[in-house]
């Protein structure tokens, strides 16, 4: 089945140009972070009616949602983007009422901001919204867009809960179901930041079927069809594909002791790179070796 929507995750702390403030930590509320010419642009020019589609910022993950909502309208606005609203959903039951659904119905893009992606997934999961919004999303000209918390809740795997620094542990990484809008995935946010990537290696070597995907800050993935996925932003996306792992001590070892993995296969993207899902390749953009041969052949002409 071919997927007609678009989806748009992102590592989360997003450089939010002229809004930017010096202070994040001592500032929370001040800092929220978008990126003005950037991700936040490409989520416009990637929906079906750009700056006139209707977009509806979801904040159900955030525990300060009045505050984080007007930001973003506020830098969609600065983008040109004008027919938006922010969809306040911190009860379950409202998840399922007429007035919530209608709204989805005529959206073109949902952004999801950051948070908690288990409290996202607790109060969202098996309600009328999620149902549409699966629906909307296989089989029409949509757009979901995740930061942080929204990003990693979009795959059926979602990592909720683990330790940088104890990743390697058996059991001190913690999954459960996402909103399932891509299967085969799990997704870690702010992860070259916060040393993540021992999570995405116990969470793939579980499972070596699942490809990990590690969103750095300020940079997410397009991925189109639930296929090819592009790099967009100013940092990076490591991947962990575990297809050729050849062996492990997982199941021979107890909970919280080391785990051993042979043979673990790591990608790198940066801006406009792309994989594959389906193949497991990965394109280069700015290749050393395709601007080398396109050199060679120019040579031979000559």
């Amino acid at each position: 089945m071919d997927i007609k929507g678009k989806l748009i995750i992102i590592g989360g702390a997003l450089d939010k140009g002229s809004f930017a403030e010096t202070d994040l930590d001592e500032n929370l509320v001040n800092n929220l972070n978008f990126f003005e010419t950037g991700i936040l642009r490409r989520i416009i020019l990637e929906s079906k009616h750009q700056e006139k589609s209707r977009i509806e910022v979801i904040t159900t993950a955030s525990k300060i949602p009045k505050e984080i909502g007007p930001e973003y309208i506020k830098a969609l606005e600065y983008l040109g983007a004008k027919n938006t609203a922010i969809m306040f959903l911190d009860k379950r039951e409202m998840a399922s009422t007429p007035e919530i659904i209608e709204r989805l119905e005529v959206a073109d893009v949902v952004i999801f901001t950051g948070g908690d992606q288990l409290r996202l997934t607790s109060i969202l999961g098996g309600t009328k919204f999620h149902d549409l919004l699966l629906e909307k999303y296989r089989t029409q000209e949509f757009v979901y867009a995740g930061t942080s918390a929204g990003a990693a809740a979009a795959s059926n795997n979602m990592i909720y809960q683990g330790s940088s620094s104890e990743a390697l542990l058996k059991g001190e990484v913690k999954i459960t179901s996402g909103l399932g809008l891509i299967n085969d995935v799990v997704i870690d946010t702010h992860f070259v930041q916060r040393g993540r990537i021992g999570r995405l290696f116990q969470s793939v070597v579980g499972n070596p079927r699942t490809l990990g995907i590690g969103l750095g800050e300020d940079t997410g993935l397009l991925i189109t069809n639930n296929r090819e996925m592009t790099a967009i932003g100013s940092g990076l996306v490591i991947l962990v594909d575990g297809h050729e792992i050849k062996d492990t001590n997982l199941t021979q070892i107890e909970l919280g002791q080391p785990i051993s993995i042979n043979h673990l296969v790591v990608h790198v993207l940066s801006i406009n790179d792309t994989f594959d899902l389906k193949t497991n390749k990965m394109t280069i953009k700015s290749s050393q070796y395709a601007e080398n041969l396109e050199l060679t052949a120019e040579d031979l002409e000559n």
